[in-house]
Order: C-alpha cells, then structure tokens, then sequence
C-alpha cells in the first residue's frame, strides 16, 4: 500500500484505502464524492475544514496499518 502524506490527493486516499472515508465523514468533510474535493491534498481539504492536518494524517494511516494486520 502507498504511503499517505499531506500531499496526496484525498481521491487517490479514498481510491487507495475506501475504509478511511469515514476519518474524513468524521471532521466535516462531507463532500468526499465532490470532484473538487477528490483532487484536494490533504492538507488544503485540512485547511478548508479547519481540521489538523497531521491528526487526519495519522488517523489514516492508523486505519489503513489496522486493514494490514
């Protein structure tokens, strides 16, 4: 699986690992099948929401280590 940075786009994310989608649904970022929020990095959609970038960053990869086990 590909690492996950501030600089990915959250549709490659969610193109990459779908069971991250609710960390997103969690902070507000209900427009997840918007085509202008899938070409958003992480850290511009963290930006926009008001959200941590590093949290939402750690909380993702968390969830796709927990998907590897």
């Amino acid at each position: 699986m590909e690492n996950i940075t501030k600089d990915t786009i959250i549709g490659d994310i969610l193109d990459i690992a779908p069971e991250t989608a609710p960390a997103f649904l969690n902070i507000g970022m209900h427009c997840l099948g918007c085509p202008a929020s899938r070409n958003e990095t992480l850290e511009q959609a963290c930006a926009v929401h008001g959200v941590n970038s590093d949290e939402l960053l750690s909380e993702i990869n968390q969830r796709i280590a927990d998907l590897k086990k």
